[in-house]
């Protein structure tokens, strides 16, 4: 199966969005839809006044084996790479701060791993310069393991508001086959430790397609995040990233992909299972109760420019985006000297068509039956692939299976 994706260059955020950056137009192949987490689409707008604010927060203690996000094991360099970020930050400030900051969102690699000082300073350095009453949302992502009820008190007084947890799975054996660094009943404890401080704004991570996983331990894995009563569950396929760990074991032939067939049985399982327990279903990979969708990666398949911070960082202001150097030793150089120069890309106009169907279908929502081919699309919709809603097109669970396809057709 095949998408085209253009020009939408690697964003660390939210967890596992890809993209491919590319000077032309090219067709990119990938497995299946259900893969992907998002795929972040930009449109030229004024700058708004509504903004959100990204930081990427790149240490790890170890690194999983199936991602290829930009991370360090260098934990000696957290508290001078704060330091850079909230020189970046000032570059930024007079800009962004007259805008209005709905949303910060803190990920990584491992942002649980900064010291509650670190994590007070640079989130001080940002909240005194813009109007912290327009903030709805501040996000911390977290391992499971860093997670104490002191953290959560610390992380409570000082403003964050949401976690997304990094979870995986409740497996203990799939967990150490894919190289996390906390059991099952870490993950657990820490949803329920959250949830009895205070923070009650959780998401977690599942993914399913794991190497030698089960339908049945995929099923078991549903319920417990169903028992423990999150608010927001995001789901992903595993992708063998070239170059990760678990991608060379398979070339090595010392694990085997789970089949095609299976994984689209434990989307459709997911989906089921979430949907009947009140849950919608309102982006490919993501599922809210009502009225708990993220506010901060809504924001990207919405078309609010954002800033990113960080090493590898990207920002989007209506008309251009750019991103940052993938190093930490020269980021933080550039940054502490204020002459970081990102790269950057402007976005025309038959990219911002192509980006504003693929956003649209992968959403609830879908898009305006206007701006696609609607001879091509009655096609899929007599097969029950999409659906017309209103006077917008969307997807239906059996056509998230072969998405990428749909899109590519009717673009």
């Amino acid at each position: 199966m095949k998408v085209l994706v253009v020009k939408v260059a690697y964003i660390p955020f939210p967890r596992y969005c890809k993209g491919i950056a590319t000077s032309d137009f090219h067709f990119v192949y990938f497995e299946n839809i259900t893969r992907f987490a998002c795929v972040c689409a930009f449109f030229v707008v004024p700058l708004q006044s509504m903004a959100g604010i990204y930081v990427h927060i790149p240490f790890c203690k170890s690194r999983c084996r199936y991602c290829d996000f930009f991370s360090t094991t260098q934990l000696e360099k957290r508290e001078l790479y704060i330091d850079a970020l909230i020189n970046e930050w000032q570059t930024y400030q007079s800009k962004w701060s007259r805008q209005e900051i709905q949303t910060l969102y803190l990920g990584g690699g491992t942002p649980s791993l900064l010291s509650i000082e670190s994590l007070h300073k640079l989130l001080h350095s940002i909240l005194n310069s813009i109007n912290p009453d327009t903030i709805q949302e501040i996000t911390l992502e977290a391992n499971p393991g860093d997670i104490t009820a002191d953290k959560i008190q610390a992380w409570r007084a000082i403003g964050i508001n949401r976690l997304s947890i990094g979870i995986q799975s409740f497996n203990d054996r799939l967990l150490q086959l894919v190289g996390r660094r906390h059991n099952a009943k870490q993950a657990i404890q820490a949803v329920r430790t959250a949830q009895a401080e205070g923070i009650n704004n959780i998401s977690i991570d599942l993914m399913y397609a794991l190497p030698t996983q089960s339908m049945e331990e995929w099923q078991a894995d549903i319920e417990l995040a169903l028992e423990l009563n999150v608010p927001h569950i995001s789901s992903y396929g595993l992708i063998y990233e070239e170059g990760t760990s678990l991608s060379q074991l398979l070339e090595q032939g010392r694990i085997t992909a789970i089949d095609e067939e299976v994984e689209m049985r434990m989307y459709d399982q997911l989906v089921d299972q979430l949907t009947q327990h009140g849950y919608e279903h309102y982006e490919v990979s993501n599922f809210s109760l009502p009225g708990r969708h993220s506010k901060h990666n809504s924001s990207y398949w919405k078309d609010i420019p954002y800033l990113g911070l960080g090493a590898s960082a990207h920002s989007y202001d209506g008309k251009k985006r750019w991103w940052n150097v993938a190093n930490i030793d020269q980021y933080i150089t550039l940054a502490m000297s204020h002459s970081l120069t990102p790269e950057q890309e402007i976005i025309g106009k038959e990219e911002r068509h192509i980006e504003l169907v693929m956003l649209g279908l992968r959403t609830s929502e879908g898009v305006e039956c206007s701006i696609v081919n609607m001879d091509k699309a009655q096609t899929y919709i007599s097969q029950g692939l999409l659906q017309i809603k209103g006077e917008n097109l969307v997807a239906t669970t059996k056509g998230d299976h072969i998405l990428n396809r749909i899109i590519e057709d009717l673009v």
